[in-house]
């Protein structure tokens, strides 16, 4: 088999066409002076050091050699002139099974990393690698590149700097912690884990495949709006039809959309304090004139404040970061001043379902008769927070602008997760993990009190009906950042409170514990050390 060494036109290479010819380059340059011959085990030692790193064994291993043998090809350390290891050498070498490499080889010539010959093996091919890594510039586009005399400031041209917003902030590597009491994260449940996988995998087959192969353009799974209606809506106290559903990519991405279409200068939006600091946020970086409301026992206080207003952001399931449940009465009185003094509220019922005493309360958006509710909900916090998976329920007017709206962002969520989600739903698999939640969260919530009692008692905690978190009040002179900070070196992981507070002069002795990810032997120690820490500081 004969090779010719590359051509004059192809000489010409972007970045990313050098950097992959610097390593594939050599090879080519290689076969085109002819073959050298390679006992089998010089050809498995040239490919030793990509698999001196054990296997992961929480992911597929044909994937894993799949992984490493594209990487081997692509820094050129296999001659093209030569076949990869046999089968039963390299399964051998690498302890696999032959069947697993046979597996791997075959893959790779599905995706053009490599071709078989006939009796002679699997060999590296050439002409896809190169089609990869032919970038080509023209020769007189380098005379007119743009060069370092002329810097780029990306500062001058910003209308708005989202990175200099006070955010949230949270360690990635939390799980590492041995206390973690992080909230807005779980505790994996590995019967929803598989579950979930067996419903992605049912979605991806030949039957439920023509749903979202193709682009649903603004339009979203009717599977999955069939199921919203039929199982979420019911337990909030509502009904709606498919032209009053839209689905998001999570709950935060709903209130960026309900944001973008009614927030601008000079309009006022009013939330309650403390509160949730990216909603604030995003309320900001339209420009909106913000106004604080503050929470009681009894949620957001309602009163003739919210005149002026054109839109008031709740949190009335468990107001965020407190947890506490809006009072009936109050809840009433905020739709009566609504429709008094003409606003539109946003009801953010990202946690409905983990409420543990007495019966779950209908949301906002039932007691709405004027359309002026914007319900929120989240698909995916109470089940895989990462899924990001949540949707609106309003007034179709509003859902029409919303759809539209959301086709200039990014069309629709993935038609893929949707079409699982719906099967997860219709299956029954959400009741089911709800159910799970609710009985281990119960558990903790009634413990996590218990223990604040015994061990924090110069704390206050907010008595709450439910949720993943509990809000408490420390001592008037311990400061939350700092007894953050001192905490987490010892393995501690809380949350100060300070920027849940948006108006000056607000208290800087509140922290938050959120119980839902970290295990429940862990609790007792954490509480007690926590109570340690807080003696130190006296």
């Amino acid at each position: 088999m004969q090779y010719s060494p590359l051509e004059p036109e192809s000489e010409n290479y972007g970045a990313r066409g050098i950097a992959g010819l610097c390593r594939f380059g050599k090879q080519l340059q290689t076969a085109a002076l002819g073959p050298t011959e390679f006992r089998d085990d010089q050809k498995v030692q040239m490919l030793a050091t990509y698999f001196d790193t054990p296997f992961d064994p929480g992911r597929r291993l044909q994937h894993q050699i799949q992984e490493r043998l594209i990487e081997a090809i692509l820094d050129g350390v296999w001659p093209l002139h030569e076949p990869l290891p046999a089968t039963r050498v390299f399964s051998s070498e690498i302890k696999v099974s032959r069947n697993t490499v046979a597996i791997v080889y075959e893959r790779l010539v599905e995706d053009g990393y490599l071709k078989s010959v006939s009796r002679r093996g699997y060999f590296i091919n050439e002409r896809h690698i190169r089609e990869q890594l032919n970038i080509r510039v023209d020769d007189h586009a380098k005379d007119i590149l743009p060069t370092a005399e002329h810097p780029f400031n990306p500062q001058a041209f910003l209308t708005y700097s989202y990175a200099a917003q006070e955010n949230i902030s949270k360690p990635a590597d939390w799980q590492s912690y041995p206390y973690p009491f992080i909230y807005g994260q779980l505790a994996p449940d590995k019967t929803s884990v598989a579950r979930w996988r067996d419903c992605v995998r049912l979605a991806g087959t030949a039957q439920h495949a023509p749903t979202w192969i193709g682009d649903l353009v603004d339009q979203d799974e009717p599977m999955l709006v069939n199921q919203i209606i039929r199982r979420m809506l019911p337990q909030r106290g509502f009904r709606a039809e498919p032209d009053e559903i839209l689905v998001t990519v999570g709950a935060q991405n709903a209130l960026f959309l309900v944001a973008q279409l009614f927030c601008r200068p000079g309009v006022r939006t009013d939330m309650e304090e403390p509160g949730y600091v990216d909603t604030r946020n995003i309320f900001q970086s339209f420009g909106a004139e913000l106004k604080y409301h503050p929470v009681d026992s009894n949620g957001m206080r309602v009163g003739d404040e919210l005149k002026g207003a054109r839109l008031v952001y709740v949190t009335p399931g468990h107001q965020s970061p407190t947890n506490v449940t809006m009072s009936m009465e109050r809840r009433l009185r905020l739709l009566a001043h609504a429709e008094t003094h003409d606003f539109i509220v946003l009801e953010d019922d990202y946690e409905h379902e983990l409420n543990f005493i007495g019966a779950q309360k209908p949301s906002l958006r039932s007691f709405d008769r004027t359309g002026r509710v914007i319900h929120v909900a989240s698909l995916s916090k109470a089940l895989f927070p990462g899924l990001r998976l949540g949707f609106i329920a309003a007034d179709r007017r509003i859902i029409r602008e919303l759809r539209a709206l959301r086709r200039l962002m990014y069309r629709h969520p993935s038609a893929l997760d949707q079409r699982a989600m719906a099967i997860f739903l219709s299956e029954g698999h959400y009741d089911s993990h709800i159910r799970r939640q609710r009985k281990v969260l119960s558990q903790k919530w009634k413990k996590i009190f218990r223990l604040i009692e015994t061990h924090l008692p110069t704390c206050q905690a907010t008595v709450t009906t439910g949720g993943s978190g509990v809000w408490i009040r420390l001592p008037e002179r311990i400061r939350a950042a700092e007894l953050q900070s001192r905490a987490a070196r010892q393995g501690l992981l809380i949350e100060a409170g300070d920027d849940r507070y948006f108006s000056p002069n607000s208290p800087r002795n509140r922290i938050r514990l959120g119980f839902g990810a970290i295990a429940e032997e862990k609790m007792e120690p954490g509480i007690k050390l926590l109570g340690q820490l807080l003696a130190d500081s006296r």
